[in-house]
């Protein structure tokens, strides 16, 4: 495990900085990191971990576990703790098993929260914030193409953007302005 500010990806001349990222990947197992090549990337996927009051670190391990268990097939490319922590286990050249249907064209995000109704801390929020304008500027896409994992499939992830549309917006409009602000 380490710390980088290097990227896993080509050169891009991405403007944005990149957030500090704690890189501990999965090994490569059928459950939670297949080792398929990640093509193209469309959209970005925001997610809840759905276990509250658990950490960046403990989820990282859950997923590590599905390769023993086999119980089921999940992972995420980040995991966002509730400190604002970032957890890379999955390359950005690679597929996650994040959103069925979408995992060959798109990078998930897990963040983890405290709050019952699945809001997350202001510091995951603000991580959230500057990894996915960084992950926009990799790819070249907008802060539109950042999606709720309910957007794909209706499944109710991350809870409370599900239910609070209005703070769904504020987010994607906070990364539009946090992009906007840093290219001036």
């Amino acid at each position: 495990m380490w710390s980088e500010n290097d990227t896993d990806v080509q050169d891009t001349g991405n403007p944005y900085k990149k957030p500090d990222i704690t890189v501990d990947l999965l090994e490569i197992n059928r459950y939670s990191r297949p080792g398929d090549e990640l093509k193209k990337v469309k959209s970005i996927f925001v997610h809840y971990t759905a276990n509250q009051g658990t950490s960046a670190e403990q989820n990282r391990s859950y997923f590590a576990n599905l390769a023993d268990t086999g119980e089921r097939s999940a992972s995420a490319h980040f995991i966002i703790g509730y400190n604002g922590e970032i957890l890379q286990c999955i390359p950005l050249n690679e597929e996650a098993y994040a959103v069925k249907g979408r995992n060959d064209d798109s990078v998930s995000i897990e963040c983890c929260y405290l709050s019952e109704d699945g809001k997350f801390t202001s510091s995951t929020r603000a991580s959230l914030v500057e990894l996915l304008a960084w992950l926009c500027g990799e790819y070249g896409l907008t802060s539109e193409d950042i999606l709720r994992h309910y957007d794909e499939g209706g499944k109710k992830c991350p809870l409370y953007y599900v239910e609070h549309e209005e703070e769904w917006a504020a987010l994607r409009d906070d990364v539009a302005r946090y992009m906007e602000e840093a290219v001036e």
